[in-house]
């Protein structure tokens, strides 16, 4: 699958508790935006939580183990576009070692100038941020701690 990026893209995240719609930047992080299509197309992404959530910093989600190491058994090469963190600014997460995770992603919920030059952002949220305020922190090295919300379905459409 290969995305047009003359055109606009938007993610609908359908979450048990409300609904998040961010614009993709398919122009400026093309590789990133149609791995996200792809994965999301696919319902990579459906029934899976957001296993990571530190308030007023990140929202991760996207590991299918739910423990902070799953993939879709791929890996991301490293993508750049000069984009600027701001809260509800979508990127992909990476491992230990640097390497860019092919399905973890994270919503920065604060402002994170420090990930400027170290993460890419590949989209923007429009609307639900509130919703993801509302998520309870959560430490995938304490699976216990904190109740998972869990993403029912990701809508992908052209504007």
């Amino acid at each position: 699958m290969t995305i047009d990026t003359q055109i606009r893209y938007e993610a609908i995240l359908r979450l048990e508790s409300g609904i998040i719609k961010i614009d993709l930047f398919a122009k400026e992080s093309p590789e990133f935006v149609n791995n996200f299509i792809f994965l999301a197309q696919n319902s990579f992404y459906d029934d899976l939580i957001f296993h990571r959530v530190v308030p007023g910093f990140v929202a991760q989600a996207g590991d299918p183990t739910g423990e902070g190491y799953g993939s879709p058994g791929y890996v991301l090469p490293s993508e750049t576009n000069g984009l600027r963190f701001s809260r509800g600014s979508l990127s992909m997460a990476r491992d230990a070692t640097g390497t860019v995770n092919g399905s973890q992603f994270f919503i920065t919920l604060g402002p994170t100038p420090h990930l400027n030059n170290e993460f890419t952002v590949f989209g923007e949220v429009k609307s639900g941020l509130s919703v993801l305020d509302n998520l309870q922190s959560r430490d995938p090295t304490r699976p216990n701690f904190g109740d998972a919300e869990k993403i029912l379905g990701i809508e992908i459409l052209e504007k």
